[in-house]
């Protein structure tokens, strides 16, 4: 890959978020100019202090878009909502959907050159055991309603939009992980490092992509993706189980004894299912996340991001080093209310 150096101006939504911060300041450390938009921007100061200009705004006002859409050479599109658990349904379609739409759609209006959108790899469901590609196509039922809404925001917006001309390229995160994450990975991981996960799932699969990895891939898409292309940005695969046993290799603490099998995972999510409307249900135990890894496999190959954009994505032993260590130092950080000696 021959990197364009000509310092450029991009706007980037969700550049608070997990992946997008990441994107930022990797645009920023490469001398580009980085328009952030962020909906509580004292979230964002870190970008400021680095250069960035921070625009409040959201997905959802067509007007904030703008402000900080004119002039730009380029938009990243990252900003969603994901969670799994019927209690983060509400407003997940508006934000999925409505908000990509409407970042898309003031692109095209303001007649920017090019832009990077990112989807999921949960686009394409259960894989059954097979590493697919970018021209795998399913269409449903999803397993969790974010799946669902970035499959209409990917399907019906994205993709009909390219064919309608817009410049634009999908890139499509596997199972991403990281030094700073929050999502239930991480909290799995966490129970692991407490010496609280006595079992894991059996046969649940996903293709692991380091949070760094992922956020490089983005500004290659930008700078060498092809126009009307998706790129697949994941990694090896591996069972939780797998995943759970490195773990413990590397944090010296013992691997969970119980293997759950699909069967009684699916008893467990339908068990839950009906307190879910009653009670708070931790998204780790909702019915919607026991679903998810009740014996499905979610593998994909990056092998056409490898070749167009020099993509490389580091193995499950080594991208767990620095997140184990992260974890480790969270969990034994006093919080601000804590009396110190």
């Amino acid at each position: 890959m021959v990197e364009d150096f000509t310092p450029k101006r991009y706007f980037v939504t969700g550049a608070t978020g997990f992946i997008g911060h990441r994107v930022a300041k990797r645009l920023l450390e490469r001398g580009h100019a980085v328009v952030a938009l962020a909906r509580s921007p004292h979230r964002a100061s870190d970008l400021r202090k680095a250069g960035a200009v921070v625009v409040q705004g959201d997905i959802l006002s067509r007007a904030s878009l703008r402000r900080g859409m004119d002039g730009v050479d380029g938009v990243f599109h990252l900003a969603g909502r994901y969670e799994l658990g019927r209690r983060h349904h509400p407003g997940m379609e508006e934000v999925n959907v409505d908000g990509t739409r409407n970042v898309l759609r003031v692109m095209r209006e303001l007649g920017v050159s090019r832009g990077v959108y990112t989807s999921t790899t949960l686009v394409f469901g259960d894989t059954k055991g097979t590493e697919v590609d970018e021209n795998h196509y399913y269409d449903g039922p999803h397993l969790s309603e974010y799946a669902r809404t970035k499959w209409i925001a990917h399907y019906r917006i994205a993709k009909t939009m390219i064919f309608e001309g817009l410049p634009l390229v999908i890139v499509q995160p596997g199972a991403v992980y990281g030094p700073g994450d929050r999502s239930l990975i991480s909290l799995m991981l966490q129970d692991h490092l407490r010496g609280r996960l006595p079992a894991v799932p059996r046969r649940a699969l996903f293709s692991w992509a380091h949070a760094d990895d992922v956020a490089e891939g983005h500004v290659r898409a930008m700078h060498s993706g092809r126009i009307g292309e998706s790129y697949i940005l994941s990694g090896p695969a591996h069972t939780l189980k797998e995943v759970v046993n490195v773990a413990a290799k590397i944090s010296r603490r013992r691997p969970p004894i119980l293997t759950l099998e699909p069967a009684v995972v699916r008893t467990m999510a339908a068990a839950i299912s009906p307190f879910e409307g009653l009670m708070p249900v931790p998204s780790h135990y909702a019915s919607e996340t026991l679903r998810m890894v009740a014996g499905h496999t979610f593998a994909s190959t990056s092998g056409k991001a490898m070749r167009d954009l020099d993509y490389e994505a580091r193995t499950i032993h080594n991208g767990l080093k620095g997140t184990l260590t992260d974890l480790a130092a969270r969990l034994t950080k006093p919080r601000a209310d804590t009396p110190t000696r």
